[in-house]
């Protein structure tokens, strides 16, 4: 009879019930294991190599390295409009150095730019901003302005910052925040297309993404998109222009944040799906599988590796993997806002999967 240590069950208490399954299989043979590296903690030289040897230890291949954030810091040397705004920042000093001493190690480098979420350029360049009806700047529910989705300015400023990354040597460039505005008071955005509905806003979207792919791709780029986690199971936008299949065709990798803390109660049945990162995370992937067409090399999600109202452990970061192995997906990236990884998540040995109770 299977004994089940004391510990363990203990991480999983709140739930009412559970059903339990065991398996010996290490989520190892994963082709592609990434976490999220801020860009003021890859400047460090120091902190940098810290990073790297961790990696390696724990069996990880592939980093993201932030070098446009949704506050607007622009991490990346020369760009016009950074200069001219004042976005830039001197965080990573030497950007070629920094993309070679990962590389140097076998690990694969991604440079991850925020697009739209943008409140330093909406401020600084009231033209390109989100508006209110009345002309003012609008901001979400945090006070955090956007840039409208619609201004091609936008989009060069975007591609700008990649082809810079691609001359550093990265080998990926990701675009997160390729989408409109979702929370606050979102029925009141005005746009520079006065036309503005969820076909319009996915076309945007396209066009964009259509206008990168011909400017990287010959730099020896790939490309890849960030999208919200409820991508892979509905298919109207979300109101955000989100289409995950559409999108998917133009890119080589679409990465949902399938954050188990991000999804509402009661979402795919689950009372807190928070509590159920295995069920939560497999439903998520086997939408995503079925919308794009059983092609699970493009998928490559962002996982949860931190905490936020349940406490996550590497348990419960495993369990995510684990939801994502078995169904075939052999990718993906670990996000930690604090660069704070579940470094033994990959072989920390058996699990027990989780399923809460509907």
């Amino acid at each position: 009879m299977l004994k089940i240590s004391p510990l363990l069950l203990a991480l999983f208490a709140p739930l009412s019930s559970f059903a339990q399954t065991h398996t010996e299989a290490p989520a190892s043979t994963a082709t592609f294991r990434g976490v999220h590296f801020t860009g003021w903690a890859a400047g460090s030289t120091k902190a940098r190599r810290r990073f790297v040897g961790d990696m390696k230890n724990g069996g990880f291949n592939a980093v993201v390295i932030a070098l446009k954030d949704y506050d607007g810091q622009v991490f990346v040397r020369d760009v016009p409009l950074a200069v001219k705004t004042g976005a830039f920042a001197n965080a990573i000093a030497d950007l070629p150095l920094a993309v070679k001493d990962f590389k140097d190690n076998g690990i694969y480098t991604i440079a991850r730019i925020a697009i739209f979420k943008d409140d330093h350029l909406a401020r600084a360049r009231p033209d390109l901003a989100v508006h209110f009806p009345d002309g003012r700047i609008w901001t979400n529910d945090k006070g955090t302005a956007w840039v409208d989705p619609y201004k091609k300015e936008i989009w060069d400023y975007a591609i700008d910052i990649a082809s810079r990354a691609a001359a550093a040597g990265f080998d990926e460039i990701q675009f997160d925040y390729i989408r409109f505005p979702s929370d606050g008071k979102t029925r009141q955005c005005r746009y520079s297309r006065q036309d503005h509905s969820p076909a319009t806003a996915s076309a945007a979207l396209r066009e964009l993404l259509t206008l990168a792919g011909a400017r990287l791709k010959p730099l020896g780029v790939k490309l890849s998109i960030d999208t919200f986690g409820l991508t892979t199971s509905v298919d109207d936008g979300m109101g955000i222009g989100q289409t995950l299949d559409r999108m998917a065709d133009l890119v080589d990798y679409v990465s949902p944040m399938m954050y188990p803390s991000h999804y509402a109660h009661g979402e795919y049945g689950l009372r807190n799906p928070n509590r159920s990162p295995y069920e939560t995370v497999h439903h998520g992937v086997a939408d995503a599988l079925e919308r794009l067409g059983s092609r699970p090399g493009t998928l490559r999600p962002y996982l949860q590796d931190f905490s936020m109202g349940v406490r996550y452990t590497p348990a419960h970061v495993r369990a995510q993997i684990l939801a994502a192995e078995e169904l075939g997906v052999r990718g993906w990236i670990l996000w930690n806002a604090q660069n704070h990884y579940s470094w033994s998540a990959i072989q920390a040995g058996p699990v027990v999967k989780l399923q809460e109770k509907r």
